[in-house]
């Protein structure tokens, strides 16, 4: 079990999502050492395109301003997609934790180009969640960004 209590309330994010029968990704939004959003991949429960675990995490964040997000830091079990890389750059966010990489890793390198500073953790925890996830249900994973 990890000993960082923001990734471990993201782990918690993304066994919330696999016990709602979605994929467990979870995601943590702090600012000034404090959780200000939460959230998990949602795109089976809710029949969503995007609502992946770090943007259904800013989306339960609600409006922030521009120096919040530049001050913030987002947690994400898994490493975060093209679209939720974006969102990273559109907002302004300068760092990021990573549970894990080795299961799908997103386009790091362009979004450290940009000066976010990517912090890899290659947790077991957040590893043993996708790559059991994956073999009990490879079509589910294939079926967005797996494949």
């Amino acid at each position: 079990m990890t000993t960082d209590p923001f990734m471990q309330a993201a782990i918690e994010e993304a066994q919330k999502g696999l016990g709602e029968g979605g994929i467990p990704i979870g995601s943590i939004l702090v600012i000034d050492g404090k959780i200000v959003g939460r959230g998990h991949n949602q795109r089976v429960q809710k029949g969503s395109c995007v609502l992946h675990a770090e943007m259904d995490c800013l989306e339960n964040a609600g409006r922030l301003k521009a120096s919040d997000y530049r001050r913030a830091t987002l947690y994400s079990t898994l490493s975060p997609c093209d679209m939720c890389s974006g969102t990273i750059l559109l907002y302004g966010i300068k760092k990021v934790v990573i549970g894990e990489n080795r299961t799908f890793k997103g386009p790091e390198e362009y979004v450290r180009s940009r000066g976010v500073e990517l912090d890899l953790r290659d947790d077991a925890q957040c590893r043993e969640l996708m790559q059991t996830f994956i073999a009990r249900q490879p079509e589910l994973w294939n079926e967005d960004i797996g494949e």
